[in-house]
């Protein structure tokens, strides 16, 4: 079974969502990475999203870039990105890897020697952010033929069309925005049709839903439960964590272990 399917199968049985906090490969640098990977596991995330570092991220705020901007300050690239994913899963062979990047950096490496790196290291699903999906067939057939599964995003502004697409091609699981505009921990505003889409994408028998944008504190991910979605993604605030203590590499890590937990918490049947 592949390990999305097999991870919301066991939160079902559990009365669970899933936490999945999102990171950029490098930041601040390879081996420190590493480290903030190994605690995001440890201490309960469920699944991981993994950014790329890229000079023009076009999703990301403030935060997120200039996650982007320390990691490739420290000289890290697309393949030591791949390298760092192949450490994580050679020692969590059971976490599910998803990647969300821009088109620029697989169309760099080719479509097909992109994702079949990306079987090579254990990734299984991989989202790019700057693909709509009338032009997404290329790499849709490049993914499958290498046992990726792709990601896309159902923005707050869906029409009936587009959610029924999203629905029909999205699989591991679906990406859920909660607002429009770029990530940020501070712009918490979410849609107010959420329910809607959420109910609207699984009666099109969508992939698992994870709600992402402005999920920076637990009862967020309470509430994005409660509107039906199966699970929440944070990003800036994980990442922020590591911002206020790059001089201070064991604090960074016991603040994203604390942060970790608590969230967690959050997805537990209340």
């Amino acid at each position: 079974m592949a390990r999305f399917a097999n991870l919301f199968e066991q939160l079902n049985r559990k009365k669970q969502g899933a936490f999945v906090p999102f990171v950029t490969l490098g930041d601040p640098g390879f081996e420190q990475s590493l480290d903030i990977i190994r605690t995001l596991v440890e201490n309960g995330a469920d699944a991981l999203e993994l950014g790329f570092p890229f000079s023009d991220p076009l999703l990301d705020g403030p935060v997120i870039q200039a996650a982007n901007n320390r990691a490739l300050a420290a000289g890290n690239s697309t393949e030591q990105s791949f390298r760092l994913i192949a450490a994580i899963r050679e020692e969590y062979p059971e976490i599910p890897i998803s990647l969300l990047l821009c088109a620029n950096l697989i169309y760099a490496q080719t479509l097909e020697g992109f994702y079949r790196r990306c079987a090579e290291t254990g990734v299984d699903a991989v989202l790019v952010a700057d693909i709509p999906l009338l032009a997404a067939e290329p790499y849709i057939q490049a993914a499958h033929r290498h046992g990726i599964q792709p990601v896309f995003i159902c923005p707050p502004n869906a029409d009936r069309t587009t959610i029924k697409n999203v629905a029909a091609h999205s699989e591991g699981y679906t990406y859920l925005v909660s607002r429009a505009g770029v990530t940020s921990a501070e712009n918490q505003t979410h849609a107010a049709n959420l329910d809607s889409l959420a109910a609207q994408l699984k009666a099109e028998g969508s992939a698992p839903i994870l709600q992402g944008f402005g999920i920076a504190e637990p009862q967020q991910v309470t509430a994005a439960l409660q509107l039906g979605v199966d699970g929440a993604i944070s990003g800036s605030a994980t990442v922020q964590i590591i911002e206020r203590n790059l001089h201070d590499h064991a604090q960074c890590l016991k603040e994203l272990a604390d942060f970790v937990q608590t969230m967690k918490a959050a997805t537990f049947a209340q």
